[in-house]
């Protein structure tokens, strides 16, 4: 007869493991709980981002506020006294292909340059409030791009390609960094009444999961359609959200987890969450007169009134932890956004009035709030335009070849220009920076490696950069 006292074995039973177990589940609520704000992406989709920063971190978002069309860099950040010695004389360079292939003679800057801060930044009488910010702006006068047609230019500023289909720059920093509010997407565009040219791709996901693209928020209140439930009461709606999971719990028992359908399911969740977030999040009546004023809520063009609520709900959407928030442009020149083929005067004169004053006021503000320092700005269009005009008229046709941007805050230099162009302000002389070497800077300040920040697709892995593009150093603080 055995003496050993030992209990016998029991196998452990899918019962038995939750009985046993229950008590240490509510320390994985907790520990879900405290890890919430800072789950990034798998808090607000349920799909894990890229794994974090690689590095330390800088900047925490970003504002990119898109300038439509191309603006003339000699009428904004890059003044050129040659041009007006030699307006209306030959162009003293040789000429290199344009969209319309109707070149005419040197044109001369329409306005005047201000130097303005204790740097002494040279800005356009177009940009009197962003002048104000000077000792704020990085200004790169070299920048270049690889094409001088509006959709692959867009594409390629904003995606990294010249082709549709890549992700965007929104959807590759979310990818990495993912959002620090579940309740609102990751990767936000203001919709000011112009989609880019090349559509809403310039916003996409590509192929990375469908999640990471951007949400689309309209410039009015409510901004987002359908963000009122039809239901009476609450519960009724988290009984149909029960009911579509039963279904799709199906249907992933049949076909696996396709990306498109997770996607899918992960938006309406975050859908019913945002009826709630959105509103508050935009909703700018509860702002002080002294910031509407700074934003300039009370001027009397629309559009800047239009441009200043974008700007305003920008720096809401960063207080809730938004990671990446694009601005597009106002209506302020009909259909022709910074595209002066003709007519620059009147065109670039009202597309400044309605920005001018609200990025001043978003700059300041952001500055005043402790904000600037880990929000980086981005000003930018696609390219320049060219130092002659077009054809007869008093317009200027696209350049690619040395165009101006200017960036803010999150680890950038304030009041300093990077960079040159030429005599006449046509092509990049001296420390070219090419749009990947902004996107490798961008992600750097946000505390990614650019050449690590990779996703495989189609066999092959993919980043923002391609195969190019570093990190132009020399403007960081």
């Amino acid at each position: 007869m055995s003496t050993d006292t030992r209990r016998p074995f029991r196998a452990m039973t899918r019962r038995r493991m939750l009985r046993e177990g229950s008590l240490g589940f509510g320390v994985v609520a907790l520990a879900a709980l405290l890890a919430d704000k800072s789950q990034g992406a798998s808090a607000v989709s349920g799909l894990s981002p890229a794994g974090g920063s690689h590095h330390r971190t800088r900047a925490r978002n970003v504002i990119f506020l898109y300038m439509d069309g191309g603006v003339s860099q000699v009428e904004s950040f890059d003044p050129k006294s040659r041009l007006r010695r030699e307006n209306g004389k030959r162009f003293g360079m040789k000429m290199e292909p344009t969209q319309f292939e109707d070149n005419g003679a040197v044109l001369g800057n329409l306005w005047d340059f201000k130097m303005y801060g204790r740097s002494g930044l040279p800005v356009s009488d177009l940009f009197p409030f962003v002048g104000g910010c000077a000792d704020e702006l990085c200004v790169i006068r070299s920048m270049v791009s690889n094409f001088s047609e509006h959709n692959a230019a867009n594409y390629f500023l904003h995606c990294g390609s010249g082709l549709a289909g890549r992700p965007s720059m929104g959807a590759w920093a979310t990818y990495g960094l993912g959002s620090e509010n579940r309740d609102l997407p990751g990767y936000v565009v203001l919709d000011g009444g112009l989609i880019p040219s090349g559509g809403v791709d310039c916003f996409a996901a590509g192929f990375l999961p469908a999640s990471y693209q951007a949400s689309l928020l309209r410039n009015q209140s409510p901004s987002l359609a359908n963000v009122q439930p039809f239901e009476a009461q609450a519960r009724w709606q988290q009984n149909k959200l029960a009911a579509l999971r039963a279904l799709d719990a199906g249907t992933f028992a049949d076909l696996g987890r396709p990306d498109a359908l997770e996607a899918s399911i992960l938006n309406a969740e975050l859908a019913y969450r945002m009826q709630m977030a959105v509103p508050e999040a935009t909703d700018i009546d509860g702002e002080s007169p002294a910031t509407w004023k700074l934003y300039g809520m009370d001027a009397a063009f629309e559009h800047t009134r239009s441009y200043g609520r974008q700007c305003l709900v920008a720096r809401r959407l960063v207080e809730r932890g938004v990671r990446f928030i694009e601005l597009t442009c106002p209506r302020a020149h009909g259909t022709q956004r910074w595209d002066a083929h003709g007519d620059l005067r009147n065109n670039h004169s009202r597309n400044a009035l309605a920005i001018d004053q609200p990025i001043a006021g978003l700059l300041t503000d952001l500055k005043a709030r402790g904000l600037l320092d880990e929000t980086l700005v981005i000003w930018s269009g696609e390219f320049g335009r060219t130092p002659f005009a077009q054809g007869g008229s008093d317009g200027r046709d696209h350049n690619p070849f040395g165009f101006s941007l200017w960036l803010a805050g999150g680890g950038v230099r304030g009041g300093m220009v990077y960079g040159a162009t030429d005599d006449y302000g046509y092509k990049a002389v001296d420390n070219k920076v090419e749009i990947h070497d902004l996107h490798a800077t961008m992600l750097h300040l946000l505390g990614l490696d650019h050449e690590r920040l990779i996703y495989r697709f189609g066999g092959r892995d993919y980043r923002l950069t391609d195969v190019h593009g570093k990190v132009v150093r020399a403007i960081l603080s």
